[in-house]
């Protein structure tokens, strides 16, 4: 049986909004820090640090709140290990009509729908965000 360490990451945040925490914390992976990038560059997050405890390492995100309500309304994942998920450049669509972001794995890293749009780059989608 394997674990999808990234839906784990992905409802540890989940979880974290909806008791109103101000920080949570998972065990880091690249796969992990590079999706906090992201969050933290379309401003979901506010910031996320790596902390090493001899040869592991934890990572702990900075959950973002305005005037009380959580500004990442919905994170879903999208591609499992069951299932993967790859778009191509002509199939991928905006989230909420371009209110939200869909995170990619693109052979050019982990980036937004719309950064692989103009950097015509395509891949598999990891979640949506909104």
């Amino acid at each position: 049986m394997s674990v999808d360490t990234i839906s784990n990451f992905l409802t540890v945040i989940r979880n974290g909004l909806m008791v109103g925490k101000r920080s949570v914390t998972v065990e880091s992976s690249k796969l992990k820090q590079q999706i906090a990038d992201v969050l933290k560059a379309e401003g979901y997050i506010k910031d996320y640090v790596v902390t090493r405890d001899g040869a592991k390492a934890s990572l702990s995100v900075t959950l973002k709140y305005v005037s009380g309500e959580a500004v990442i309304h919905e994170i879903k994942r999208i591609s499992r290990p069951g299932r993967r998920c790859y778009e191509r450049i002509n199939q991928i669509k905006p989230v909420i009509g371009g209110l939200g972001i869909a995170i990619l794995s693109t052979s050019r890293g982990v980036m937004t729908d719309k950064h692989a749009l103009k950097n015509r780059v395509a891949g598999e989608v990891i979640c949506h965000v909104w």
